[in-house]
């Protein structure tokens, strides 16, 4: 490790049987001791979850080109990295389907159907499923073209709420990450260049590595009324008046499992509690 993180990293990967390389460039197939701990941190955070008031659903993997283009700055920022799938059943489709980069737009969709009354707020929903984002340097668990995560897709009445919202979750991800997976976090927020494409405010944990760097490794963001704007997502207020909601995302992927390795591995591979290799 001390010679070459690089080198070492993909070296732990491998002998650890914790994934390999998929058949399309930038892809994975986690394998059964990989996935055991994503099952872990799994648990982990669904009960979290669960126990703010939050629950699971399951939302499309294609998504219409067109949602996407409703919040000019969410396309804007996605753009490079979308799969767009053209044809389907051997024809030509009449709209493009975007292989899902991440939820907010379908959720703003079916938010604004479910959504009439300010008795309908908030709205706490978390979906666990696979995104897919062209990565043109893949490296296993960090950067793939595809991985699995969580998003939290929430809806508010005011600013207040939601920003109480969106600063629980950045709570529970640095409380998850320090006493689960036992690695010391920075705390932050993003800077307007970095923020999450369509957000107000983006608030980050980033996980301090053995090598001296960080990793992003949960991001909680304030969305405003962007995409409420962008999808019609409106409620009537107590005086009857219509009012768009405040909504907030929130995600943690697969991404974990990278940083536990480079957290708590050694030139003997991937630890284990008791500090000695399990694999290697």
């Amino acid at each position: 490790m001390s010679e070459d993180v690089s080198a070492w990293y993909s070296d732990v990967i491998a002998r650890a049987e914790l994934a390999d390389r998929g058949p399309a460039k930038g892809t994975m197939v986690i394998r059964p001791y990989g996935y055991a701990i994503w099952e872990l941190l799994q648990s982990q955070l669904d009960a979290r979850f669960k126990a703010t008031g939050h629950q699971n659903a399951y939302f499309p993997l294609f998504i219409p080109e067109s949602y996407l283009r409703r919040e000019a700055e969410h396309v804007e920022g996605f753009a490079p990295e979308l799969a767009i799938v053209t044809h389907g059943g051997g024809k030509l489709l009449e709209e493009p389907l975007v292989v899902r980069p991440t939820s907010e737009t379908v959720i703003g969709e079916m938010f604004a159907k479910w959504i009439s009354s300010y008795r309908d707020l908030p709205i706490l929903i978390n979906a666990w499923n696979n995104v897919v984002r062209w990565e043109l340097r893949p490296r296993m668990f960090l950067r793939t073209t595809e991985f699995l995560w969580q998003e939290g897709h929430t809806a508010h009445v005011d600013e207040a709420d939601a920003m109480e919202e969106t600063l629980r979750m950045f709570d529970v991800y640095d409380e998850f990450s320090r006493n689960v997976a036992a690695i010391p976090m920075v705390r932050g927020e993003k800077t307007p260049g970095e923020r999450f494409a369509g957000a107000v405010r983006t608030f980050t944990i980033e996980g301090m590595m053995r090598d001296g760097k960080a990793l992003q490794s949960g991001t909680s963001h304030y969305l405003g009324t962007n995409f409420a704007k962008a999808f019609d997502i409106t409620y009537q207020d107590e005086q009857n008046a219509l009012q768009h909601a405040h909504t907030t995302s929130w995600g943690m992927s697969t991404r974990m499992i990278g940083a536990i390795i480079l957290a708590h591995g050694d030139d003997r591979g991937l630890s284990c509690r008791d500090s000695r290799p399990t694999r290697s």
